[in-house]
C-alpha cells in the first residue's frame, strides 16, 4: 500500500501542487505558535514538553484516523487517507518553481533576474553575486529542499508505514523540521512570543537526531545514481566542511555525485526573514570551505535534476519490490 500512496501522491502534487499560503500551513504556525505561547516557560523540561506537544500530537491524530479507517472501514479509505497526508507533506511543487525560474534565467543570461529570484525565494541579499555562486547557492538550496520535502518524508514515511503506523512518519518529519525552522536560532517568525534558549535547543536537537538517517539515505541514493566513488569520498572526507552534520553528509554526496564544488561562504540571511536559507537555523556558512570539483556551471543544475529524479525512480522500484514480496508472501 505505501508504494501506491507515494506514486498517488507524487502524481497528484505535480498535477496541482499544493499552494503555499494553504489553510492547513496555516494551522500548523498557528499550533506551533500557541503551543510556544502556552508551554514554553524558559527552562529546559518546558523546552522539550513544548516541541513534544507541537510535533507528536499530530501525528497521533493522523495515526488515529489511520487505524479507525483500517479497522472500521477497510484499507481503500486508509489508503486515501494516506494519499492525502503525502500530499500534505510530500512533494517537489513546493519549491522547484523557484528553482525553474532561476535556472530559465540563467539559461537565458539573465544573471540580474536570476539574482533577484534567488533573494526573492531565500530573503537574501544576491546583488553582488558572481554567475558561479549564483549556481552553486541555487544546488545547495535546492538539494536541502528536495531531502526534506521528498526524500526524508519518503524514509520516515516507509519506515512507519512498514510498522503498521500509516502516514505517521512523514507527519512526523515534516513538524520536527518545520519547528525547528519556526523556532530557530536567529529566526523571527515568532515575534508574539519569541521561543526561549531551551526550546529552540529542544527543536534544534530533536531535528538533528530525526533527520540522521534520512540524510543518509539520500546521500547513499545519490551515490548509487551518480558517480559512487566519488560521493561516497565527499561524504566520509568532506561533509564535516558544512556547519550542519546532516546537510553536510547531503551536500557533500551531492558534490562528488555530479563533481562539483560547493561549501564556502554562504548567503546571510535577513533580519526577520520568514524563509530564510534552508539550512539549519542559525547556522553560519561563513567558516566552511569548499569541497574538491568543478566550478558550479549551469549544466549542473540540469545534472541536479537528473540526480534526483533518478533517486526517486530508485526509491519507487525497491519500494515496488518490496510491495511484491509482501503480496506474494
Amino acid at each position: 500500500m505505501s508504494f501506491f500512496a507515494i506514486l498517488f501522491a507524487l502524481l497528484i502534487e505535480q498535477a496541482r501542487p499544493l499552494a503555499r499560503s494553504n489553510p492547513i500551513h496555516a494551522g500548523l504556525r498557528a499550533w506551533a505558535l500557541s503551543v510556544c505561547r502556552s508551554f514554553d516557560a524558559g527552562q529546559s523540561r518546558h523546552g522539550w514538553v513544548a516541541w513534544s506537544l507541537a510535533v507528536l500530537v499530530p501525528p497521533a491524530f493522523v495515526l488515529a484516523v489511520h487505524w479507525a479507517l483500517l479497522h472500521w472501514l477497510g484499507w481503500p479509505l486508509a489508503l486515501l487517507w494516506s494519499v492525502a497526508v503525502l500530499y500534505l507533506t510530500l512533494g517537489f511543487r513546493q519549491f522547484s518553481h523557484h528553482f525553474t525560474a532561476i535556472r530559465d534565467a540563467l539559461e537565458d543570461g539573465d544573471a540580474a533576474e536570476a539574482r533577484a529570484l534567488l533573494a526573492r525565494w531565500k530573503q537574501v541579499d544576491a546583488s553582488e553575486l558572481p554567475r558561479s555562486e549564483i549556481v552553486r547557492h541555487v544546488i545547495e538550496y535546492s538539494v536541502i529542499a528536495a531531502h526534506r520535502h521528498v526524500f526524508g518524508v519518503l524514509a520516515w514515511y516507509s519506515v512507519f508505514a512498514a510498522l503498521g503506523l500509516g502516514p505517521t512518519g512523514a507527519v512526523l518529519y515534516r513538524l520536527a523540521e518545520f519547528v525547528a525552522r519556526y523556532w530557530g536560532r536567529g529566526s523571527r517568525v515568532v515575534t508574539a512570543h519569541p521561543p526561549s534558549e531551551s526550546l529552540q535547543r529542544a527543536a534544534e536537537q530533536a531535528w538533528m537526531v530525526i533527520d540522521w538517517l534520512p540524510a543518509r539515505l539520500t546521500a547513499m541514493s545519490f551515490a548509487v545514481v551518480g558517480s559512487f566513488e566519488e560521493a561516497i569520498d565527499g561524504w566520509r572526507f568532506h561533509a564535516q566542511r558544512f556547519p550542519n552534520d546532516n546537510d553536510g553528509v547531503v551536500l557533500a554526496a551531492t558534490a562528488g555525485a555530479i563533481n562539483v564544488r560547493l561549501g564556502g561562504e554562504a548567503l546571510r540571511s535577513r533580519a526577520g526573514a520568514e524563509l530564510a536559507a534552508d539550512f539549519e537555523a542559525g547556522a553560519d556558512m561563513a567558516d566552511s570551505s569548499s569541497t574538491p570539483g568543478r566550478e558550479p556551471e549551469v549544466g549542473h543544475l540540469r545534472s541536479v535534476v537528473g540526480l534526483v529524479w533518478r533517486s526517486v525512480v530508485v526509491w519507487m522500484l525497491l519500494l515496488a519490490l518490496l510491495t511484491l514480496a509482501r503480496l506474494l508472501g
